[in-house]
């Protein structure tokens, strides 16, 4: 059957029109819902993060919530380290690097770190962004932090850990910094008082299902180990955010309990309609 190139273009235009219909009624019905969670006793106390979450760059809320946390604690060295980056553009550390942080990438995929290096060529030329191509086990963690600069600096200002598997092993092992502030990804598949981890397999890859990572009140009870509060987690209950202990004040932070703090999965709530593209770099933004 024929189709004429007006016809096909009146059908391409339709169809757009169609998705861009389904996506802003999608952003509204996450928005009233957001809206009405937030408004319940739960998120009633004025120092819970979650009414501070939104996203520039990094997948959900993440970017408001950490910078929240560091207009209350300050920041120190503004150097960052970042695992399980993937291509880098919706991470929890893009937008640092456009306020001029430092930091250094590490990603497990040659695939992702070529992007990386194409798409942050900027940072990285200027010296402000190392990108290591290294799968990260629990053995090998320390000695690759150290060989690739990122244990330069003992108290970092924030670590990020999402390698979607190990991270509670990964979490554990770390010696050779004191990070300030921990944002490491949870399961929100197991509610506190839950205590759950993935056994440990240092060849894993994530296979697309649920069987990955740590419950967050097994994170929780890690992070007491380690010296670290925990004083959030995202409103759809991706990561977790831990405070080090001589920073987290309770006139500062909700310290409630991990049950207090869990927020189940919801993933409703955000969807990127506009994906980041590129890195914009430090010229095109005034963040003074």
């Amino acid at each position: 059957m024929f189709l004429s190139t007006t016809f096909k273009r009146r059908i391409k235009g339709y169809m757009t029109a169609q998705m861009w219909h389904s996506s802003s009624i999608h952003t509204l019905q996450a928005e009233i819902l957001q809206t009405q969670l937030l408004s319940t006793k739960k998120y009633s106390d004025p120092r819970r993060l979650e009414h501070f979450g939104y996203k520039a760059y990094s997948q959900n809320d993440e970017d408001g919530i950490i910078q929240e946390i560091f207009n209350r604690i300050g920041t120190t060295n503004r150097f960052f380290v970042e695992f399980g980056v993937q291509d880098g553009l919706e991470s929890n550390t893009h937008f640092l690097l456009l306020q001029g942080w430092n930091g250094v990438f590490m990603e497990g995929s040659s695939e992702y770190v070529a992007q990386i290096q194409e798409k942050f060529a900027s940072p990285i030329s200027e010296g402000r962004l190392k990108v290591v191509n290294a799968f990260i086990t629990r053995e090998n963690i320390n000695d690759l932090m150290q060989e690739n600069g990122a244990a330069k600096i003992d108290e970092i200002d924030l670590l990020s850990i999402d390698i979607d598997g190990n991270d509670y092993y990964i979490f554990e092992a770390i010696e050779c910094i004191h990070p300030r502030v921990i944002v490491v990804e949870y399961n929100a598949k197991f509610p506190p008082p839950a205590r759950w981890i993935m056994p440990y397999n240092k060849e894993h890859v994530w296979d697309g299902t649920d069987r990955q990572g740590a419950s967050l009140q097994a994170l929780a009870d890690l992070g007491e180990k380690k010296g670290y509060k925990l004083v959030a987690t995202n409103l759809n209950g991706i990561n977790a955010f831990f405070v080090r202990n001589d920073l987290a004040d309770s006139n500062l932070f909700a310290l409630q309990s991990p049950k207090e703090l869990y927020n189940p999965m919801r993933l409703m709530i955000f969807r990127s309609g506009h994906p980041t593209k590129e890195y914009l770099g430090n010229h095109a933004l005034n963040f003074k």
